[in-house]
């Protein structure tokens, strides 16, 4: 079949594009050169673009997400944005022609070499036409902004919050007149086409059979279809947001005979709160999540900032980090202080595994061939103290040398009744702190308490040399972490 993709306002179907194409190189072979190859791993922003989005109340949100991971095969039939097709004229130079994130940042000398000025202004136009913008402006105003981060020099007057170009580098450093530019920016016009075309639905999702040579790229038409096409080919890859996979294909030229696309299967969209537990569909992107849960998990809240970029959460799963199984996927931590569980679906049914016991080795689970992660669930009620520490080179957008997750309940005697801490980073799996929380249940809750158990902390794990960190140096981020949970725990109590 061919490819189908509306860009720019216009139907492109006559462009072809294999299996492993990615969405870059197809538009960059239709002329549509602004978007950038600048890491071809998703964390440096050139090749941002917009897609339009469901919002879930039958509209459409504006997303922008990195066009160098993403195959074009599973753009079919949607629509996206370019950064030429922002200004009200094709091809515009002149200054009245440009959209006002483009005019704002020419006029505020937010572009220099201008080889990353594309991304920025479609991630800046995403924030731009954010629906709850101004509203942020008005919650930033009273201590908070619209999407859980403190309100501080990250969130303008105009309700911008600056998190939303995380995943975007300027080589030049030209921050500050970028910033200037996104302050600057006032809510959309009377009359712009992209914030109309945000009140009606977004397209349609449809099912997609894309082969050539090189592989075979299917979108299924819903759950029992994917199970069964899994059931006679187990080696198939499962693909959500590709953030993992198109780093391989990029980087590792990774080319895999059969890729499964699960992304917007409704089955594993799902979002339910109950009395007894919170279950989230694993195809939910995180920033999906993030807005579903208003907050209600205050350790996802922690969590979600430090994971990748905003880019980055615009596609990334809780499936796909998990599936991956990789020792430093950052939601694992948290997940395990949260007591969490996965359900597995599979042609023979389902089954629900403790996350706790998922990870068999160094990115080996207990997923049977067939099986993929349908959902998570979170036990409820939630522990009353939670904290994500991410230690890394760099605060935002990084690889995790370690990772800490603490949820902890103590009784009104003031002694720990119950605590989890999960960990990443430190062995071939993410894993349970066990030792150390069986070094602090039943004790008081004080500095001798937590000094001692973080002796203990210290040794968790099989911490490792490598170019991220050295082994005595996790353990002494370790040991740190339960001081530091300790410290801000105290402080909140005397509060």
């Amino acid at each position: 079949m061919d490819l189908e993709v509306t860009v720019n306002g216009q139907i492109r179907a006559d462009v072809p594009a294999g299996p492993h194409t990615s969405l870059l190189d197809w538009l960059r072979l239709q002329g549509l050169t602004a978007a950038k190859e600048g890491c071809a791993e998703g964390e440096c922003g050139a090749c941002a673009v917009l897609v339009a989005r469901p919002d879930g109340e039958g509209r459409t949100r504006w997303t922008a997400v990195n066009a160098c991971l993403p195959p074009a095969a599973a753009l079919d039939g949607q629509e996206i944005v370019t950064a030429e097709g922002l200004g009200t004229a094709p091809g515009a130079c002149r200054a009245q022609d440009l959209h006002p994130v483009q005019r704002e940042m020419a006029e505020r000398g937010g572009s220099q070499c201008g080889y990353c000025t594309p991304g920025f202004v479609c991630s800046m136009a995403a924030e731009y036409y954010r629906p709850d913008r101004r509203a942020g402006a008005a919650a930033g105003a009273s201590g908070t902004s619209a999407v859980g981060h403190a309100a501080d020099d990250e969130t303008g007057p105009n309700g911008f919050d600056l998190h939303a170009l995380s995943g975007n580098l300027c080589r030049c450093t030209g921050y500050r007149p970028i910033r200037d530019a996104a302050f600057a920016l006032h809510g959309p016009e009377a009359g712009d086409p992209l914030a109309e075309r945000q009140g009606r639905p977004a397209p349609a999702v449809r099912s997609t059979d894309l082969a050539d040579a090189t592989g075979r790229f299917v979108r299924p038409a819903d759950l029992a279809e994917l199970l069964e096409r899994l059931g006679a080919d187990p080696e198939a890859l499962i693909v959500a947001g590709a953030t993992d996979t198109g780093v391989e294909r990029n980087i590792r030229h990774a080319r895999p005979p059969l890729v499964l696309a699960v992304d917007r299967l409704p089955e594993l969209r799902g979002l339910e709160v109950t009395e007894e537990r919170i279950e989230i569909g694993a195809a939910l992107t995180l920033s999906e999540v993030e807005r579903a849960l208003g907050g209600r998990v205050p350790l996802l809240a922690q969590l979600f900032p430090q994971f990748a970029s905003r880019l980055i959460r615009n596609t990334a799963t809780l499936g796909g980090n998990l599936g991956t199984g990789s020792p430093i996927g950052d939601s694992a931590p948290a997940l395990l202080a949260l007591d969490a569980s996965l359900v597995l679906t599979g042609a023979t049914g389902e089954r629900e595994v403790p996350l706790a016991e998922y990870f068999t080795g160094y990115r080996t689970t207990v997923r049977r061939p067939g099986e993929i992660i349908r959902a998570v669930r979170l036990p409820l009620p939630l522990a009353p103290a939670t904290a994500f520490y991410k230690i890394a080179k760099r605060r935002f957008d990084d690889i995790s040398s370690v990772a800490v997750a603490f949820a902890l309940t103590t009784g009104d005697d003031g002694e720990v009744s119950a605590v989890r801490i999960g960990l990443g980073g430190v062995a071939a799996t993410p894993v349970r702190a066990r030792a150390t929380e069986d070094a602090l249940v039943g004790r008081p809750w004080t500095e001798e308490t937590a000094r001692s158990a973080a002796a203990v902390m210290a040794g968790e794990g099989t911490p490792m040399d490598d170019h991220r960190a050295s082994s005595r140096y996790r353990s002494a981020m370790l040991e740190q972490s339960l001081l530091r949970f300790f410290a801000q725990t105290a402080l909140e109590v005397a509060r």
